[in-house]
């Protein structure tokens, strides 16, 4: 029981990670592997604000505010004027910025390990068994973050322009959709998700680094890809079983030097049986 709390509480922080990636690849047709990289700005917003006040409200507040314009710098300074360019491009651009943003947090902070914590939460004794209210918590939010996020995109506005602005970019501008504005506010949202999952991942693990975003980033976009890239209910689906088989993987001594093996193996596998992911659609391009 308490592996599956601890499996699902790992696959939301995943699955809120993965949404990051799979919005900006939906909308805006390109993979941000900086993305891992602003949870780790999260971690290190959280970690200083912590250090001033000592509180995790204002700690979290500050993460999604400073996530969220560093989200939108980035599109705004980096992606926008390649918008036209070749994948590889902006591929090799992404890269470039995630180097970047790992440099000056080694500059600022060090390149050490610091402890972060977030407050103890306790546990709670469930049918004899021992559940962290810190695992409680990171599952609770994550469901409600990602239930508020399906909502605000298939009944809002600006949700209805961003699955326009996915289906066809070009039609959507015709339509007078402000093309530039809703791939800005898909970064904003990415970004803050991103900064959400920061704080969850320090209540899993409290320490930061300056690499804590690549493993994490890595695993969240194998989740994506697994969901099917592209797909919102993918994503969260393929968040959650990569955060079970993890745990699962993990609690079983055999296994556990394996774990990251076999996620990697399963996303080859499930991209063999079914090349668009387990919920992503074949789309087909005009020549």
């Amino acid at each position: 029981m308490n592996t599956l709390i601890n499996g699902l509480c790992l696959g939301g922080i995943y699955a809120l990670i993965a949404l990051g990636y799979t919005m900006v690849y939906g909308i805006a047709k390109m993979l941000n592997f900086a993305h891992g990289d602003i949870i780790m700005v999260g971690a290190y917003a959280v970690f200083t604000t912590l250090s001033l006040m000592d509180h995790p409200i204002p700690a979290v507040i500050v993460a999604v505010i400073i996530c969220t314009v560093l989200g939108i710098a980035t599109e705004r300074v980096a992606y926008r004027p390649l918008r036209g360019a070749s994948p590889l491009a902006v591929l090799i651009t992404a890269i470039g910025v995630s180097y970047l943003l790992q440099s000056v947090s080694q500059l600022v902070y060090g390149a050490g390990t610091r402890p972060v914590s977030i407050g103890n939460w306790g546990a709670l004794e469930v049918m004899g068994i021992s559940i962290s209210i810190s695992s409680l918590l990171t599952l609770g939010l994550c469901v409600v973050i990602m239930v508020g996020l399906t909502l605000f995109i298939t009944k809002t506005k600006a949700g209805t322009a961003m699955l326009a602005v996915s289906e066809d970019r070009a039609a959507a501008s015709l339509m007078g959709i402000n093309v530039n504005g809703i791939i800005t506010l898909t970064f904003a949202i990415g970004s803050a998700l991103a900064a959400c999952a920061s704080v969850f991942y320090l209540m899993q693990i409290p320490a930061v680094s300056p690499t804590l975003g690549a493993m994490p980033g890595i695993k969240a976009f194998t989740a994506a890809v697994i969901g099917g890239i592209g797909s919102i209910p993918g994503a969260m689906v393929g968040g959650i079983l990569l955060g079970i088989i993890e745990k699962i993987c993990s609690s079983i001594p055999v296994l556990a030097p394996y774990t990251t093996a076999i996620e990697f193996g399963l996303l080859i596998v499930i991209l063999m049986v079914r090349p668009t992911g387990l919920m992503g659609k074949t789309r087909r391009e005009k020549v």
